[in-house]
Order: C-alpha cells, then structure tokens, then sequence
C-alpha cells in the first residue's frame, strides 16, 4: 500500500530560517497528563519486557530520563525494591510524584551534567531523544551514567517507517486524519525532530561504545488508547497547527468529532526499542 504524497506547505522550514527548537508536547499543558496515561497504556508492558529481558532486579540502580508521567519510575521502584534506587528526571517533573517510592530531579538532558556518573545498572528514555536536537551529546550523558556491565535502553519513535494516522483510507474521515498527522509531523520537524530517528539507535549505541546491541519494535492499531491519544495530541497542538495554517477549526472539530465516535482505527509510529551493555 503506497503512502500519500505530503501535501504542499507540510515540509520543513526552508534552509536558513531559524529553527524553533521549543517542545512541541509541553509538560505544561493539561492535556500532557492525558497523553501520559494512554503511551502507558501502549507501551509500559513493551518496556516492562525489555526490563526483565535486561535482568531487572532488587537492588538495582536505575535512571528514568524525560520520564514525564509516573508509571515507568512506579514500575522500577516496584522491580528493585527497597534496596533499590530510582532517580526520575525531565525537565518538568510536574507529573512524577514527589513523595513516590523514586527519587524526582529537574534535568535537562542535554544542558546539565550527568548525575552520578558510572553507577547505574539501567539508564531508560521512552520517546525523550526523537525531541532533542542534540541527541549525540544526550545519548553520551546516559553512556556516562552507567556502570561498567550496565544496560542503556532508548525506545523511540520511527515515523517515516509508517506515517499514516489510518492505515486503510477508506472514506474522507481517514483521509483527513492522515492529513492532520502529516501536519503535525511537520511541526515536529520544525522544532527538531527527527523523524527517521527510532531506525538509527542500533547503530547509535554501537557508536557510543555499547556492546550486545540489540532492538525490537511495537506497533499498535485501533483501540481505545490510540484514540484517546490521538484526541489529546490533536488538542495539545490546536493552536500551532492553526497558526502555522497547517489545518483548520472546521478540519481540526470534524477529526475529534471521528476519534469520539470510534469511526477511526488509528494507529501510531512504530516504537522502535534498542538496548546495549557497557563493557566491563
């Protein structure tokens, strides 16, 4: 089945324009904690299976970076226990519970130093790298976190491998929301992101010196979450999509209208999930 050709207007910026590097999906908005609720729904049991693949256990030391909602540092607080430690960081932490069973840190990734450098047995970012520019400089401030034998797992995001909001454009309601989602990729673009990325981290991790380099992707279709989210991103972005004349009200209502109504089995980009050891 042959992809829709981009429609005119939805590529990047064009060479020599400033790049607008601001997080399009800001933890400030309400609608962050929604989103929060359905990628867990999606994707916690996928991560919960490469920790245990990776030996997750009681004692461990772990590094949730970008973490945004509570569910992944809930998930290995529970898995090392009290002898344990999580540390949880993003840089908003407003979702993370400050009296959970995980320690919660305002970091910036890219702009402050690695916290405890050489002392974690797991160092996790979930869709976190896609967003930075700087990916190289993140991806080496987690390398640098990690004890000797210690396992980085990165999990993000592969759009281009598979664009489409529907993949069966049967009527103009599919039609539509595959339009909406090439406009939202095009935002994204525009403040950085890297579209192809989640195919990359294989060979990144190789680069930055990991050994046992392996990956796996996740693919969900339909369902209640897909929706749920689809409902609360297109609601995140409303206003740059209008403001950059990507969409319309009349566009942006009729494709709620659908989600609501459970017309549409939408799905996501494949979650492409790649982990790698230190050498001892």
């Amino acid at each position: 089945m042959s992809s829709p050709q981009p429609d005119p207007g939805l590529e990047p910026d064009a060479p020599g324009s400033s790049p607008d590097h601001r997080y399009l999906l800001d933890n400030t908005r309400v609608e962050a904690g929604e989103r929060f609720i359905w990628l867990a729904e999606l994707f916690d049991g996928v991560t919960r299976g490469h920790f245990d693949r990776l030996g997750l256990r009681d004692g461990w030391r772990c590094w949730e970076v970008g973490a945004g909602g509570p569910s992944v540092p809930e998930a290995l607080a529970a898995a090392v226990g009290p002898s344990g430690y999580v540390l949880a960081t993003d840089i908003n932490p407003a979702w993370l519970d400050p009296h959970g069973e995980y320690e919660v840190r305002r970091h910036d990734i890219v702009a402050d130093p690695t916290p405890q450098p050489g002392t974690f047995d797991v160092v996790h970012a979930r869709l976190v790298l896609v967003h930075v520019p700087d990916r190289a400089r993140a991806l080496a401030s987690m390398v640098a976190a990690l004890r000797p034998g210690g396992w980085l797992l990165i999990e993000d995001a592969d759009t281009e491998l598979q664009p489409l909001a529907c993949l069966d454009e049967v009527g103009p309601a599919q039609q539509r929301a595959n339009r909406l989602r090439r406009a939202f990729r095009a935002l994204m673009t525009r403040r950085g992101a890297d579209m192809r990325f989640g195919r990359t981290l294989p060979q990144a991790l190789r680069s930055a010196g990991l050994v046992d380099v392996a990956a796996a992707g996740c693919f969900p279709v339909g369902g209640t979450a897909c929706g749920r989210l689809e409902a609360a991103t297109v609601r995140m972005v409303r206003a740059e999509l209008l403001a950059a004349g990507l969409a319309d009200d009349a566009e942006i209502d009729a494709h709620l209208a659908a989600v609501d109504a459970g017309d549409l089995d939408l799905t996501l980009a494949p979650l492409i999930s790649a982990w790698g050891r230190r050498p001892d």
